[in-house]
């Protein structure tokens, strides 16, 4: 997607648990309602992504992702936000202000369910779409189902969430809790790497 050049573009800025992470937020849709872009090096987002590509050219720059609205920008942890966070929404703000890509390459969609998925998966996605996922959105990040197998359920964590010190609070306080109530099949939750 691209902005229009000389676009007026505002960003600001929200914190969430992640102390590493900042969400940087724009007044306009950056990528396609939905779609996730999670880079966790420059590698990744290379031929993807010019604006995460040019973002990782700032040496503190640890994980990129891209989602709605919003830039997830993870840092190294021994940086400190108070100088990083005035540039970094500088440079965002004129880059699209520029008319630059945003991203230049489909995403791999997640997989939609089938007709031959086992039916406690259905569930458990729409457990995490209803309850899970616009929390975990708010704060910069996204989760998605991985797989359900003997009792354990997979999940995805991205953006600001991969790392997060509390994710592993939220995942067993907050979704195991809740998908163990509502679905006696479920035994746990644990994150898998992305």
């Amino acid at each position: 997607m691209n902005t229009p050049p000389n676009a007026y573009i505002t960003v600001y800025t929200e914190s969430n648990p992640n102390p590493n992470s900042l969400k940087f937020v724009i007044n306009q849709m950056l990528v396609s309602e939905g779609n996730t872009y999670d880079f966790p090096d420059a590698q990744s987002a290379e031929g993807l992504s010019p604006l995460a590509t040019e973002l990782f050219n700032f040496d503190y720059v640890d994980r990129v992702f891209l989602m709605n609205n919003f830039v997830t920008v993870t840092k190294s942890a021994e940086r400190d936000w108070y100088n990083l966070a005035p540039e970094l929404k500088k440079f965002i703000q004129a880059y699209l202000e520029e008319g630059k890509v945003v991203v230049s390459a489909p995403i791999l969609e997640e997989p939609l369910a089938g007709e031959d998925e086992p039916e406690i998966n259905s569930k458990i996605r729409n457990i995490l779409d209803e309850y899970v996922k616009p929390a975990v959105e708010s704060d910069g990040g996204a989760i998605s189902f991985h797989s359900f197998e003997e009792g354990t359920v997979k999940v995805l964590l991205q953006g600001s969430c991969s790392g997060c010190p509390s994710s592993t609070l939220t995942l067993k306080a907050g979704i195991e809790n809740l998908l163990r109530s509502m679905l006696p099949e479920v035994k746990e939750v644990v994150a898998e790497e992305v």
